[in-house]
């Protein structure tokens, strides 16, 4: 594990084998992935940090865009002596691993787009852009209680509250006069994406939950008709954070597919 010096990307590397990094969703952080770091440690050297804007990671110096994360993805690859890595994006992170895919594809051994948006309707868009001037008036704590509720399902909520408070204070703690400039990056981003999806190459899976509002199952389905080869997952009864709610069943289709694109090990 390595800690980042004052003003940098915020990192963290666990466990040892092929290269994965995992990017995490907007409001969140690095830690969101302490659900999945058991699972895929055992078989590869796995990368965590936190995006700008985020926790740890300092604020962009500049207009907040995909392109601007992507080039923080691939300048903390090179810090770190990463050639070709997996890319496991949610969400705005699974938008960002996208748009590293279409820019520089020879980076990518494996891609996983996990409950990300794709092509909204301009309904869809609306809402998006609805919860972003919500967030510019009252700040992150204006969106913590309907995130909760698309994320959720309300059995997981009633039962497990310190999951609960903790994504909350997550969302919370973001900074908000920085938080809404991030936020228009995944209301609108999505649209820059919708060319070039036959281009990738290599590896994909694209996963999300049945019941995800905002990352729909049609979507994912739109996404992996597209792209060559893709694997579909569809998770029966879950919502957006179906990686914090039941790790288990993302974990096993995604160490899957990770160990047969760079182990080639077929586990079934």
């Amino acid at each position: 594990m390595s800690a980042p010096d004052a003003g940098e990307t915020a990192w963290e590397r666990h466990g040892s084998g092929p290269p994965v990094v995992l990017i995490h969703g907007f409001g969140l952080n690095r830690a969101m992935w302490q659900w999945q770091l058991p699972a895929l440690t055992p078989h590869f050297s796995v990368l965590t940090y936190d995006l700008l804007g985020h926790r740890e990671s300092p604020p962009p110096a500049g207009t907040p865009s995909l392109a601007m994360f992507s080039r923080q993805l691939l300048g903390l690859m090179d810090r770190c002596d990463i050639e070709r890595a997996a890319l496991v994006g949610f969400s705005l992170g699974g938008m960002i691993a996208r748009r590293a895919a279409l820019d520089h594809a020879d980076r990518l051994s494996a891609l996983a787009i996990l409950n990300s948006p794709h092509d909204r309707s301009p309904a869809e868009r609306e809402v998006v852009r609805l919860h972003v001037r919500q967030t510019e008036a009252q700040g992150p704590s204006a969106n913590v209680k309907p995130a909760l509720e698309r994320w959720f399902t309300p059995a997981f909520r009633a039962e497990a509250p310190e999951t609960i408070a903790l994504v909350r204070a997550w969302i919370a703690g973001n900074d908000p006069a920085l938080y809404p400039r991030i936020y228009r990056v995944l209301a609108e981003g999505d649209a820059e994406l919708v060319q070039g999806l036959e281009r990738i190459a290599c590896p994909t899976l694209v996963m999300t939950g049945e019941d995800d509002p905002g990352n729909t199952p049609a979507m994912a389905r739109t996404m992996a008709g597209r792209i060559p080869g893709a694997r579909l997952a569809i998770l029966p009864g879950l919502r957006h954070m179906a990686l914090a709610e039941a790790p288990q069943a993302v974990n096993a289709p995604l160490r899957a597919f990770l160990r047969d694109a760079l182990l080639d090990i077929r586990t079934g």
